[in-house]
């Protein structure tokens, strides 16, 4: 509770927010928090700094003591930390999907038309003089019966199985309905440290000040100074009793790369050790090699540059190669080493007089899949944006080497203070990265994107991103570091540390539209095309040709099994960068409109004229029944028709028309139904219509493409 005193050292979580009382070579990893993969060096002098990263006095719920030790009061519990507020934040109602607003308007429109259908009919039925009861019961026969029952399942059935596909690979949907906004997104908002990049740091570049060169191209001259840092580091430690991060990214660079700290072939025997503390700069070792031994010392650059003994000229060219490396987003370690006669132990006084050797820059290394991914969703129409706590220069250095900026700005959180929503929103329009950002801000920056009619994914692994994971339009926690609130706010989790992964979620969701998409035209298509072979009839005879039963008998063999097989099955014959180069208004816009119109005159069509060509060789009954044979025909003809003929398909339309085949022809089913068996003659009638009206939709799919 608040007032306690802890006392903590390496290896413990904090437990609460608080403020140091002693702080002895005390580091701690807030990366959770902050997002910065640099450890934050806390002391005890009090700091008024707005953002979290820079408050060097303050302990923090839920990060980690790394090294060092640190006696502190609790200020603040549970809620009122800033990770409980953080979570608080995150709290909120999920945005409402796309396609189920396009299908209320859908069903808007369709029972509109409906009753309008219902309503002409019934005006033609009384303009004939048909009674008002035979007349009101037609016009209400096909104004309820015309309406697509399945209509309300295409969406769910298809996100489901969207939702298993992305299963097998690694991600994760808490609400399935989140997959259709993945295939709206028109912006990812990034964070930076273990999402982007690797989450820990790593040797990135090795310099000896005259030539520097990547880690995995060294010269042998350039290896000797990996091989003197790890020297210079707990190097005869077990790999996990290495505590401060510094010394792991080199040795673990040094092993990868085979770099031996003996750089000889005689053994070397560690004697003594000075570990790292942030009040000294530096970490050093005494080693024995035959009969020499050997202080090796590696730190900052302000503190270790001092005690090398460099000319003017040298220490110039060596301080311009760090400020060159800093200006790039890397923290610069300097390798030193001199030989000392005695081993005796390692006073700060001995350590002087050190002979140079070169330069470390170390970095949290960018993810090698993520300039792919960042080059896909921008050449996919979606815009990338870095949302960091980070240091402004880190984060520029990450940006640059993604091609994130381009002729964007970056904003630092601070400039974000004031401004309301339709500010920020411009303001982000023209920024490519937004650095030193508080998880409040980060929030406010999604949501200004949204009311700027953005379609915002956010993706993240930190507490610090849980505010924004959870209002985004769809929130994505990354890989398996991901930490517990950044999970719970998430829609979508990715198992592996894996960037490209959020390309396939992607993709997955926008054939989840394209799949909608067909499902939608063989409902809306043949129901429309139901109302228009009505009203066609209805104009052209006072007969009954479609009765509420037979209304219905079409919406079961048509509406339920074939729709539903076609919304669960991935699009075929589609390929992942057409996928990515369509999206929802190509799925549901335009395109929709046209397969309706389309499949609705086929079908009516198809219908109207087996009926007018069964009129003269049957009786009144039979020409009806003729005219529901091709008007089903017709759909399942259309539906095996369209792209995707997978097996569910095709047994699901050649199922659907074994039942029509039973319902037509057993005697007593017949007339259940309102229908009268066929002869020969008018089945071959209703097949042909029901080919032809198949034959135009493979036209009209090619002619349009």
């Amino acid at each position: 509770m608040a007032g306690d005193v802890v006392e903590l050292v390496a290896g413990d979580v904090v437990p609460a927010d608080c403020r140091l009382l002693a702080a002895p070579e005390l580091e701690v990893d807030e990366s959770s928090l902050t997002g910065e993969s640099v450890l934050a060096v806390k002391s005890t002098e009090p700091t008024a700094a707005p953002g979290l990263g820079d408050r060097h006095s303050m302990l923090y719920e839920g990060t980690v003591v790394v090294t060092g030790r640190a006696v502190a009061v609790v200020v603040a519990t549970g809620n009122r930390t800033e990770s409980g507020r953080t979570a608080q934040a995150s709290e909120g109602t999920a945005p409402p999907t796309g396609v189920q607003t396009r299908l209320r308007v859908l069903a808007k429109s369709t029972v509109r038309f409906s009753i309008g259908a219902g309503l002409g009919l019934l005006a033609v039925d009384l303009t004939r003089g048909q009674g008002v009861a035979h007349a009101l019961g037609r016009a209400v026969n096909l104004a309820v019966a015309s309406v697509p029952e399945g209509l309300p399942f295409v969406a769910t059935v298809a996100e489901l199985a969207a939702a298993r596909r992305l299963a097998t690979r690694g991600v994760l949907t808490r609400n399935p309905s989140t997959i259709e906004a993945l295939g709206r997104v028109d912006m990812v908002c990034f964070d930076k440290t273990g999402t982007l990049t690797e989450g820990r740091i790593s040797v990135a570049v090795v310099s000896d000040g005259a030539e520097s060169r990547p880690v995995d191209a060294l010269t042998p001259p350039l290896r000797q100074v990996l091989a003197a840092a790890a020297l210079a580091s707990p190097w005869q430690s077990p790999e996990h009793e290495v505590a401060h991060q510094t010394d792991r990214a080199v040795l673990q660079e040094a092993r990868r790369l085979g770099v031996s700290p003996e750089q000889g072939d005689g053994t070397v025997a560690a004697l003594a050790e000075r570990p790292f503390e942030s009040g000294r700069g530096y970490h050093a070792t005494l080693s024995r090699s035959g009969g020499e031994h050997l202080l090796s010392v590696k730190g900052a650059p302000e503190v270790v540059l001092p005690r090398c003994t460099l000319s003017r000229q040298t220490r110039r060219a060596v301080d311009a190669e760090v400020e060159r490396l800093a200006q790039q987003g890397h923290r610069v370690l300097v390798v030193a080493e001199r030989p000392v006669p005695d081993a005796l132990d390692i006073p700060d006084a001995r350590v002087h007089d050190l002979e140079y050797r070169g330069l470390l820059a170390l970095a949290d290394r960018v993810r090698p899949t993520a300039a792919r991914a960042v080059t896909t969703l921008n050449a996919a129409g979606v815009q990338v944006m870095m949302i960091t706590g980070d240091h402004p220069g880190t984060a520029r250095a990450i940006a640059d080497e993604l091609g994130l900026l381009g002729d964007r700005r970056v904003v630092v959180g601070a400039e974000l203070d004031g401004l309301n929503d339709e500010e920020l929103a411009a303001l982000a329009s023209q920024t490519g990265m937004f650095a030193r950002v508080s998880p409040a801000q980060k929030a406010h920056i999604v949501r200004a994107l949204q009311q700027a009619g953005r379609v915002v994914a956010v993706t993240g692994d930190g507490t610090n991103d849980a505010p924004a994971i959870r209002i985004a339009d769809v929130g994505i926690a990354l890989g398996s570091r991901a930490t517990p609130a950044a999970r719970q706010a998430a829609d979508v989790v990715i198992t592996e540390n894996l960037i490209e992964t959020i390309i396939d979620a992607v993709i997955e969701g926008r054939a989840m539209w394209t799949s909608v998409r067909d499902a939608l035209s063989i409902l809306l298509g043949g129901n429309l095309g139901e109302i228009g072979y009505a009203l066609l009839t209805g104009l052209l005879s006072g007969e009954e040709t479609l009765n509420a039963r037979q209304l219905l008998l079409v919406n079961l063999l048509t509406d339920v099994l074939p729709a539903m097989a076609v919304a669960v099955r991935p699009p075929p014959d589609v390929s992942p960068d057409q996928l990515l180069a369509s999206g929802p208004e190509a799925a549901l816009g335009a395109a929709l409109t046209r397969d309706i119109y389309l499949r609705a005159v086929a079908t009516a069509a198809a219908a109207a004229a087996a009926w007018l060509l069964a009129r003269p060789t049957g009786t009144p009954g039979q020409a009806s029944t003729t005219g529901l044979v091709a008007l089903v025909g017709a759909q399942h003809g259309q539906t095996l028709a369209v792209r995707g003929r997978t097996p569910l398909v095709a047994v699901a339309a050649l199922g659907s028309l074994l039942l029509l085949a039973v319902a037509v022809q057993v005697p007593g089913i017949s007339r259940i139904v309102g229908c009268r068996p066929l002869l020969p003659h008018q089945w071959g009638i209703a097949l042909t219509a029901a080919i032809l009206a198949t034959a135009a939709q493979l036209l009209a799919q090619r002619l349009t493409g």
